[in-house]
């Protein structure tokens, strides 16, 4: 299953995901910095949800609450 996620507080303006039972297929990143957006998705691809959404939750950027890494993490838990 494939599906957008409209993101808020980054630079990235939205995510797209493949999930398929329950591992992350495919992840692009709308925006930001790409370098850093292209590194996150070769590094979850392959995992499972539970555990990219256990290590990226709550990563911030600069003095902002949230991060694209944060980001990626909500849109799984929305998923």
């Amino acid at each position: 299953m494939r599906k957008t996620f409209k993101t808020s507080g980054v630079c990235t303006q939205a995510i797209e995901i493949e999930v398929e039972d329950e591992i992350v297929k495919d992840v692009r990143f709308l925006g930001g910095c790409h370098g850093n957006t292209q590194g996150i998705s070769k590094l979850v691809t392959g995992m499972k949800v539970s555990d990219v959404i256990a290590r990226l939750e709550g990563i911030t950027c600069g003095n902002r609450s949230t991060s694209c890494p944060d980001q990626l993490a909500k849109a799984l838990k929305a998923f």
